[in-house]
């Protein structure tokens, strides 16, 4: 045998490219069981993850020991979605090894570009609240915060997105089929979870006994988190359902097969697909019982961790700190009351106060609809003693509210119980009341909260809500995915911004060096020239890379105005037809995002740009002076390839709509100009980055508001705007769908009868903007030194930076 594949010889902590070598072929051969002249790349790139996972291992062990010892206080992440991305390169790049991991590769004989390629991304999450999460635990672990993550570990995610004749159809995303080199399964860590039953009333002021429940399994996997540097490795632990009992011998034995595996099939639904369809009461149901099964584990989990270093539970909030991110864990309120109270005997008065200290909510919306309710009587079907809890709960505050202020509209808007029409239980106003603080997450979308949604609540509790500004992490959205700009940052400031995100302010005066200039437009077109061989490769389409990149890549939503951008296409579009000589400026754009699978609309709107792009495509008129893409299943592995590349970043959200958004900083931060309305976190990169650097148009939130308020007919206005009027009727009338003349009549009918986004009111202002980016961007030399001012000003916006502000005003938790 081969004397480097003998396992007694491998090193693995070595981080040289020998090391590496040794360790890729001891793992090649003894773990994935693959002959080197066999093996695939999907061998090798399983030998080489969990040879860095390796080196990720004894820093991980070290970490936890840390912090064991010195008894510091731990912050548990409750997130439905946990958007990762892939590991390998990530933890590469912690580690400080790409390069000799490639060139350990390459000597191998394999080719490191293929066998990176070859990771599918973890399947946790859908959007912005996803990656938001994945951000903070890389930064919790890069600043030393003792940080767990809590999710769950779904087998197909939300879904893959596939496009067929311009419709999208949702396909499941089977991540998991190769397994996952990246999770330790932790089968002794199991945790019974229970639903339904009854409520048993107790004797003498004692609480109530939760009876004749049905129960599932939570198991625990665990994947390391590397931070910065690899020096501390934090976890994220996720639960996937499995029943308490596996197999029904005895009806397999009388024939009944389906019968004897039922339990298993409906126990492990709950770990299946992340967002089930709820537009059914058993979606409805599922769903919720998902969001209580991998709360109730991650809390009976976080209690069990604590209890083994301390007697009792008066310490828990100086030791614990636990953050909803959003409503969906906010069933986190009565459950540790629950805990607390039925398990391990405490009075109620006593778990209120360590529930209400030791719990903080991140709201991320301001939408009615986007703040979870739930219907009484399914929840109190589901989760009885858990209404019980909610109904004594709200017994309370409304009794001390009352006394306080006896107004029935200020008490009906406080409550946790909404009374007109169907009962519902309110998880926002459950997650304010139970949370010692509840966070906006930018400026503006905190003062919101403190006029709308929460209104009344603040009035009761003035100090409780509290802004903390989204951010994204440096080493993932610019060093990792951009490493043609990233190296040229480094050689002008040195490699401490990726580490310290603000020492990017030392680029401004690099934004009035020319040969700077000229190297930061090569490092763009370098990244533009790989996005069109891929748009090339995956939808059999060229593209000019040297065309202005118009990116809208995110959710497919109407508030977040897919239909503006495309209403602006089509009057482009017939610009350039009728005078094709005006001297227009070539620009490609690129749209991206996931409809959830029962939101019709969004879905209608997917497929308006999908036929736009085809007609738009093949009209040898336009030429190459417009084309439209719509790439298929967004993810972090399509948004590390597009964010680099863009020119232009598309942030026109309905104003009050969107409440931070994170695409506009990794936009920002890899030197794509902003045009966008003043909403969410734009407005403070406006003030970052320089009002003369970013396109702002539209209505604010407060004109918006009051439009609305004042009853917006959006006739007038389409009657006086020629070419919004022509683009309306042509989608409207037939034009992109000549085979179904009437299906965009829902859109049109939509705008024309109220536009609740604003979509036409906003819409001369935005051509009126796009012809101004029109005229910035033929001033190349001019841009590139906005681009440059736009990377040196986004410094303010790295997750490290959000994650301080919660440690040290939410959580008081900085090591």
């Amino acid at each position: 045998m081969d004397p480097v594949l003998q396992p007694a010889e491998v090193d693995r902590r070595g981080l040289d490219t020998e090391a590496l070598k040794r360790a890729f072929l001891e793992r090649l051969v003894y773990s994935v069981g693959k002959d080197p002249e066999a093996a695939k790349d999907h061998d090798w790139y399983e030998a080489v993850a969990l040879a860095v996972r390796d080196r990720l291992v004894d820093d991980w062990m070290n970490t936890t020991r840390g912090y064991y010892r010195r008894d510091q206080k731990r912050v548990y992440y409750l997130s439905v979605e946990f958007l990762i991305g892939r590991l390998l390169t990530d933890s590469m790049a912690s580690l400080g090894i790409i390069e000799n991991c490639r060139a350990a590769l390459s000597e191998l004989g394999a080719d490191p570009d293929r066998v990176f390629e070859v990771e599918p991304d973890q399947a946790l999450g859908n959007g912005g609240l996803g990656r938001l999460a994945a951000c903070y635990l890389n930064s919790m672990a890069s600043l030393g915060i003792a940080g767990h993550g809590y999710g769950i570990r779904y087998q197909f995610g939300m879904f893959k997105q596939r496009i067929e004749d311009g419709w999208q159809v949702e396909v499941p995303e089977d991540w998991l089929q190769f397994g996952n080199p990246w999770e330790f399964e932790r089968p002794e860590v199991a945790y019974p979870i229970e639903f339904f039953g009854r409520v048993e009333e107790g004797e003498e002021g004692a609480p109530g006994r939760w009876v004749e429940t049905s129960k599932v399994l939570a198991i625990a996997y665990d994947t390391p988190v590397a931070g910065w540097g690899g020096r501390n490795v934090n976890t994220l632990r996720l639960w996937s359902a499995k029943p308490t009992h596996a197999f029904g011998l005895a009806d397999f034995n009388r024939g009944n097969y389906m019968g004897a595996v039922e339990e298993k099939v409906l126990s492990e639904n709950l770990s299946r697909v992340l967002y089930p369809d709820d537009a059914t009461e058993t979606g409805q149901e599922l769903r919720l019982r998902q969001e209580y099964f991998f709360t109730s584990a991650s809390l009976q989990d976080i209690l069990r961790r604590y209890r083994q270093h301390h007697g009792d539970f008066d310490s828990l909030p100086d030791k614990v700190a636990i953050q909803l991110n959003d409503t969906h864990p906010a069933i986190a309120v009565p459950e540790l009351m629950r805990l607390l109270i039925d398990r391990h005997g405490l009075d109620w008065d006593h778990a209120w106060r360590l529930t209400r200290n030791t719990i903080a909510y991140t709201n991320h919306t301001l939408m009615p609809e986007a703040l979870e309710t739930w219907p009484v009587d399914l929840l109190g079907r589901i989760l009885p003693r858990h209404l019980q809890i909610i109904y004594q709960i709200n017994a309370r505050f409304l009794a001390e509210a009352g006394a306080a202020d006896g107004d029935a509209g200020h008490l009906a808007a406080v409550s946790l119980v909404h009374e007109d029409g169907e009962r519902r239980v309110r998880m926002g106003n459950l997650s304010f009341l139970g949370s010692m603080k509840v966070n906006g997450v930018s400026a503006l979308h905190t003062d919101l909260m403190k006029q709308t949604v929460f209104a009344d609540l603040h009035r009761r509790f003035p100090d409780r809500i509290t802004n903390v500004t989204n951010g994204i992490t440096p080493r993932r959205w610019l060093h990792q995915c951009n490493p043609a700009l990233a190296g040229l940052i480094t050689g002008r400031i040195g490699e401490g911004w990726v580490g310290d995100l603000e020492q990017l302010a030392g680029l401004v005066p690099a934004a009035d060096d020319s040969g700077f200039r000229d190297a930061y437009a090569a490092a763009k077109q370098h990244n533009k020239d790989r996005l069109a061989q891929l748009v090339g490769d995956r939808l059999d389409l060229a593209i000019d890379p040297s065309a202005l990149f118009d990116v809208q890549i995110k959710r497919i939503h109407e508030y977040k105005r897919q239909l503006l951008n495309l209403l602006q296409t089509v009057a482009l579009y017939n610009d350039m037809r009728e005078r094709p000589d005006a001297g227009w400026q070539p620009r490609v754009k690129i749209i991206a995002g996931k409809a959830a699978s029962a939101y019709a609309m969004a879905k209608l709107i997917i497929k308006l740009a999908n036929d736009v792009a085809e007609t738009v495509n093949a009209d040898p008129a336009v030429g190459d002076l417009l084309k439209v893409v719509f790439l298929p299943n967004y993810n972090v592995t399509l948004a590390e390839r597009i964010i680099p590349a863009a020119d232009l970043s598309e942030q026109i959200s309905t104003a009050g709509m969107e409440a931070s958004g994170t695409g506009n900083m990794k936009f920002a931060l890899n030197g794509a100009l902003t045009i966008g309305t003043l909403d969410g976190a734009n407005i403070e990169i406006r003030e970052r980055v320089g009002a003369d650097n970013i396109f702002i148009f539209g209505m604010t939130a407060d004109e918006v508001a009051a439009r609305r308020a004042e009853g917006y007919d959006p006739a007038p206005v389409v009657d006086a705007d020629p070419r919004l009027k022509q683009a309306l009727d042509m989608i409207g009338g037939g034009a992109f769908s000549p085979g179904d003349p009437e299906r965009y009549r829902p859109i049109v009918d939509s705008l024309m009868g109220g536009d609740h986004f604003m979509v036409t009111a906003d819409f001369a202002a935005y051509l009126d903007c796009q012809r101004e980016v029109d005229r910035a961007f033929a001033n190349r030399d001019d841009w590139m030194r906005q681009a440059v001012l736009n990377t040196a000003g986004m410094g303010w916006f790295s997750s490290d930076r959000a994650i301080r502000e919660y440690a040290e005003t939410i959580w008081n938790a900085m090591p």
